[in-house]
């Protein structure tokens, strides 16, 4: 039998072939080794100015230090809470409304212009308003992280509640199933997936807000730390600062990850 067109020499780069976890392991480890050998590279070389960019041994031991002497575990802690405080918020606010917007256009009608306009408005000019209303506590920066995400959120649940199949709709109430039934045991189990995947991406962005959340009269936290390493020119702890804070953000995606493949071990067998 002659061969598809295309697939001969494809080698590893064929379209949508599974990737053994052997390869996969291998590859994950290898883009860090190479990330990391071009960083040390670049210092011995002096290819940067080592005051701005140190070695990456220098940042490891600035890390030990960060936690092993300077009690840099809570602030981790204070950032991973606020995270998650802000982030439930978004996602109670948001899993409802995007359903209803997706599942009844009279609803969409009247939101989606409002929160379309808000979900261009970048959330840090929100910071002078927020420390004017809330003060310097934990409230403005609990607002910050909520409004960085709530809106995208809302967008993405109201797209993805709309791509249901109108075929389970159109059964669901032609079997007598009521407005409130169809949303709730028909569309709602339909659309959790995507709902679970876009709460995964979401979260992602709501880190990326966090350094600039922490920066607003605080005096702990991730971005706290980062700031005061700053005003002494103290890279290292910069560079460890962000290490940290991409390691919480993949142990997030991974859990969030696990979490889709447990709840939905269907969508796996179906690939």
């Amino acid at each position: 039998m002659a061969s598809p067109p295309g697939s001969r020499n494809a080698g590893v780069l064929r379209v949508r072939a599974p990737v053994s976890p052997r390869q996969s392991a291998i590859s994950a480890v290898g883009i860090w080794v190479v990330f990391f050998g071009v960083w040390t590279l670049a210092n011995r070389m002096g290819w940067v100015n080592p005051i701005l960019v140190p070695p990456p041994d220098q940042v490891l031991k600035t890390l030990y230090t960060l936690f092993a002497e300077q009690g840099f575990a809570s602030d981790v802690l204070i950032s991973v809470e606020r995270v998650l405080v802000a982030f439930a918020m978004a996602c109670l606010v948001a899993v409802p409304l995007g359903v209803a917007m997706g599942a009844f256009p009279a609803i969409d009608v009247v939101l989606s212009p409002f929160v379309s306009a808000w979900r261009y408005l970048p959330a840090p000019s929100f910071i002078p308003i927020l420390l004017m209303w809330f003060g310097t506590g934990e409230a403005p920066k609990l607002a910050l992280l909520f409004l960085g995400v709530i809106f995208f959120l809302i967008t993405l649940i109201a797209d993805h509640t709309k791509e249901v199949r109108k075929e389970l709709i159109e059964t669901a109430l032609t079997l007598g199933a009521g407005q409130r039934v169809t949303v709730l045991r028909v569309m709602l189990p339909a659309v959790l997936p995507s709902i679970v995947t876009a709460m995964r991406q979401m979260l992602a962005m709501t880190w990326t807000y966090l350094v600039i959340a922490e920066i607003v009269a605080s005096t702990t936290g991730i971005g706290a730390m980062m700031m005061r390493a700053r005003r002494f020119l103290h890279t290292d702890e910069i560079l460890a600062g962000i290490i940290v804070i991409g390691a919480l953000g993949l142990v997030f995606d991974m859990a969030f990850a696990a979490l889709h493949r447990r709840l939905f071990p269907y969508l796996q067998e179906s690939r």
